[in-house]
């Protein structure tokens, strides 16, 4: 063959084999689908694109995410083309794939349905595959009620609101003399510090210092794509999850060898998980204690007079501000789960095993939802709100164990700063970087002075 024959082959070819690369996920899905596992009830996938192969529409999803600072805008850009339709797109992300929704109907039939839609993809490997956030049935009901006593209910709301107050009143009386602080690390470092001592009575120090690192780890792997290969953030947050676990470790066996000599009970969770029984009289194993642990603690990292959970919330401003704040800094972008069948929704057909990635961040930034969403106005809970479109805690028997916490140590928070400090923002207009959680570029440095 001539040299101008080949020429014409190569780009005649190009352009039918970016085409075939391009479409190449939908045509393997599409094909898998209708060719290979027939259904009676057939096996349309819901509208979407579901990107290259391999990579599938991750990059895209960077794109909106991590570059343009615009995460509300990924999902939008598929609104305009496919429309709301039932509030789910099929696409592939992080190496498998998927079906998107965003809609709070959507997410709900989803999260209420933890049979159908199970917590496992890669966050067992960071969560423990025993943490009540993994397992299911009589495990999870029997684990996540302790807790629920333990840390959300009114008389432990009350003994949590005297415990963490003195930290909090002397960490702003600090920061006053220092003049500027970076708030989000400070704000964080009082509150895995409150919830260290709560949790497993761990006093500030290079102990707790050093879990912090290691759960800052493990949160960067919860986005990173899961492959668990030295150099890559998946591999670190796994290596940083066996070391947390293993200072739990030795916390657990001082208390279970009595090494310090010391017979008086410490009542904290550490101290629950050891005596806690199942219906048939048998105590949870080291490693269901370690793996529950190290998951509520990394769900928790997240001259005054104290004041009470009660007095607390009867301010009925403060708790306004606080579900405002809630709503617009979606702490949890999205929560993820996986299929453990074939399931029909709405005429359409989601496979086994495929990924369900649920959008709890669009649900609040909605304008269907919201009116001015973007905008913080407390005024706004005045009205009357539906319970579904407010989904910062999920929804469904997974709901948060500690929402209740949550809201009572961001109350307590802002009655303490309000009442007695002035403070000003930087960089007013500092950007917000959303992956793997919404945290300001600067860390929101602010200045700080007693009124």
């Amino acid at each position: 063959m001539t040299v101008a024959v080949w020429l014409t082959v190569v780009i005649g070819a190009v352009p039918l084999i970016g085409c075939l690369l391009w479409w190449w996920n939908d045509i393997w899905y599409g094909l898998v689908m209708t060719a290979l596992r027939p259904s009676q009830s057939g096996t349309k996938l819901p509208p979407g694109y579901m990107g290259l192969p391999i990579i599938g529409e991750t990059l895209t999803f960077l794109w909106y995410f991590k570059f343009l600072g615009r995460p509300e805008d990924y999902i939008n850009s598929k609104r305009q083309k496919y429309g709301d339709g039932t509030g789910m797109y099929k696409t592939h992300l992080f190496g498998r794939p998927s079906v998107i929704t965003f809609l709070p109907t959507t997410n709900k039939f989803v999260l209420r349905d933890t049979e159908t839609f199970r917590l496992e993809w890669a966050n067992p490997e960071l969560i423990g595959k025993t943490s009540m956030f993994v397992v299911n049935g009589d495990a999870h009901l029997r684990i996540r009620n302790f807790v629920i006593r333990s840390i959300n209910q009114p008389d432990a709301l009350r003994r949590i609101a005297l415990a963490v107050q003195p930290r909090m009143i002397s960490a702003l009386q600090t920061w006053t003399t220092r003049g500027k602080i970076n708030s989000f690390n400070e704000i964080m470092k009082v509150t895995s510090e409150n919830i260290g001592k709560y949790f497993a009575s761990f006093e500030p120090g290079p102990i707790l210092d050093k879990i912090n690192e290691h759960f800052e780890e493990i949160l960067d792997g919860f986005t990173a794509y899961p492959l668990n290969i030295p150099g890559f953030k998946f591999h670190r947050a796994i290596q940083s999850r066996r070391k947390a676990q293993a200072i739990f470790k030795e916390e657990l066996d001082r208390r279970r060898n009595n090494t310090d000599g010391s017979n008086q009970p410490i009542n904290d969770l550490i101290d629950g998980f050891i005596t806690l029984k199942d219906e048939e009289g048998n105590y949870l194993s080291d490693t269901e204690i370690l793996d529950n642990i190290t998951s509520i603690v990394l769900g928790g990292v997240r001259a005054k007079k104290l004041v009470t959970s009660d007095e607390i919330f009867k301010l009925v401003y403060t708790i306004k501000v606080v579900d405002e704040t809630v709503r617009l800094s979606n702490v949890a972008n999205f929560v993820l789960r996986t299929t453990t069948e074939d399931v029909e929704y709405k005429g359409y057909t989601i496979p086994k095993g495929w990924n369900m990635i649920v959008l709890l961040r669009n649900v609040h930034v909605d304008p269907k939802n919201y009116d001015d969403p973007l905008c913080f106005n407390p005024d706004r809970w005045d009205g009357s709100m539906l319970p579904e479109n407010f989904q910062a805690f999920g929804a469904g028997p997974r709901t948060c164990a500690g929402n209740m916490l949550a809201r009572l140590q961001l109350a307590l928070f802002l009655h303490h700063i309000s009442t007695g400090y002035k403070w000003e923002l930087v960089n007013p207009d500092v950007k917000v970087k959303y992956l793997p959680n919404p945290k300001p570029e600067d860390g929101l440095e602010i200045t700080i002075v007693r009124l």
